[in-house]
């Protein structure tokens, strides 16, 4: 069995349960994802809502991408109490809530291939290891409006950080802030971005399991505040040419198990306050950051994010100051609960539980290895030549995702943090969309050559 006979287990279902009577909810959405990150659901009658938290929830996971073949289809959704939330969209007399859930097999065993259990694993190991993860994702998006006869566009002109008095989208910002805070979500920055259309909301940071289930609220919540103003919100990495992606760069720290003492953190100034563990963690991610690039971007579109001249990482290599390479040591002014790093290079359109088991993963690896990052880079990468990164010993992350998908085919360290249903289900559905991408024929490319060649 689960839970079931774990106190504070107890206790927060029979919580749950007077909530749910309290607030008259009629239904309750049971919510999970694919591999890919996207948001699966299936409503059920509040009325067997305490049933459904002792014997589970049947459902069909052979039409759930990355999941289970057709004659292995039987799954089991198991809620999980702390996840839940009023859906504020709905009218009262239609109230209902949602519950994030975890995937089991029929024998009542977690089933590998659920990526919740996936970061759920790599948090153990953490804790085995002595540490605590936080993290917290800048997610960057799209408001765009749809055409009848043409593409999507962005809905305004603004730039990094532009308002004006009655501004569309700071508005928009403002309403998907305060719904998110109703989901128990405490938003820290709100803002435009530096491309048209392109917004920036984050949240406090958090451990990782809280965070990932955050990330994933936060682009329901966008997406219909978007919808109810008439606008659609696209976490696409690269939805137009010629100006900057959407990114989730993302911070972390490790802390011990007590939460008492940030382990990035060192009383050094000369070494920037960050800890030798710090550095190791940052070591670890450049060492495997070719070989886990697949699970940070996992799309096709991510990859044309990922060219120099747009603010998006290229190159393996870290800083203090600068923000051309890979990952970041921002400025805490020696604070020692602000002590962190920062990853560029991820896009806010994967799945944020593979992401950050990965990241999670690798950093420990390089803990344990003690792996050294090298100095700091605080020149521009982007205008340094071939030999001169050549000289620092500075890689460039791959450059499709095929690209990505061999390095990530070949990893020890991935295949073990994924597992191997996940490792093996994430390989065949991203080549699957590889292929469909690279058999295209592009407007651009018919312009350009149908009359020349």
């Amino acid at each position: 069995m689960k839970h079931f006979k774990d106190q504070v287990w107890a206790e927060n279902v029979e919580k749950t349960c007077k909530q749910i009577k309290k607030y008259e909810i009629k239904f309750v959405r049971l919510q999970f994802t694919d591999i890919n990150g996207i948001i699966k659901n299936l409503a059920v009658s509040a009325k067997n809502i305490a049933n459904i938290f002792e014997q589970g929830q049947s459902f069909d996971g052979s039409s759930i991408t990355g999941y289970r073949p057709i004659e292995e289809s039987d799954m089991v959704l198991y809620p999980d109490p702390t996840t839940f939330a009023i859906l504020p969209w709905r009218a009262k007399e239609k109230s209902s809530c949602r519950l994030i859930c975890d995937v089991y097999t029929p024998e009542n065993k977690r089933f590998e291939g659920d990526p919740r259990y996936v970061l759920e694993r790599a948090l153990a190991k953490c804790k085995e290891a002595g540490f605590t993860f936080f993290c917290a994702p800048e997610q960057e998006f799209f408001l765009v409006k749809e055409n009848d006869t043409s593409a999507p566009t962005p809905i305004d002109m603004a730039g990094y950080f532009d308002f004006n008095p009655g501004d569309l989208t700071d508005g928009i910002r403002r309403d998907i802030a305060d719904t998110a805070s109703k989901f128990g979500i405490e938003i820290e920055i709100s803002h435009h971005e530096v491309a048209l259309g392109q917004n920036e909301i984050d949240f406090k940071y958090d451990e990782a399991l809280k965070t990932a289930d955050r990330a994933l609220t936060m682009r329901m919540v966008t997406k219909i505040v978007a919808a109810q103003n008439g606008y659609l919100a696209t976490y696409m990495p690269k939805p137009f040419a010629g100006i900057n992606g959407s990114g989730m760069h993302t911070h972390q720290s490790l802390w011990n198990l007590d939460v008492t003492k940030n382990m990035f953190y060192s009383d050094t100034p000369e070494s920037g306050f960050i800890s030798e563990i710090g550095l190791n963690y940052i070591g670890g991610q450049l060492n495997y950051g070719r070989e886990m690039c697949a699970v940070l971007a996992s799309w096709p579109n991510s990859y044309k994010r990922l060219v120099p001249g747009y603010e998006a990482p290229v190159y393996l290599a870290w800083a203090h100051k600068n923000r051309s390479p890979l990952i970041r040591v921002p400025n805490f002014g020696g604070r020692k609960g602000a002590a962190r790093c920062e990853i560029r290079c991820p896009d806010p359109s994967g799945n944020p539980y593979l992401q950050f088991a990965v990241l999670l993963a690798t950093g420990l690896r390089g803990i344990k290895e003690k792996i050294n990052p090298g100095d700091p880079v605080e020149l521009n990468v982007y205008q340094m030549s071939h030999e001169e990164r050549k000289k620092l010993g500075i890689v460039e992350l791959p450059e499709s995702l095929g690209e990505a998908l061999d390095e990530m085919e070949k990893s020890k360290i991935i295949r073990e943090t994924l597992g191997d249903v996940v490792f093996k289900n994430f390989l065949v559905e991203k080549r699957k969309e590889w292929d469909l991408y690279r058999t295209q024929v592009t407007q651009w490319e018919v312009n350009r050559y149908i009359q020349r060649l």
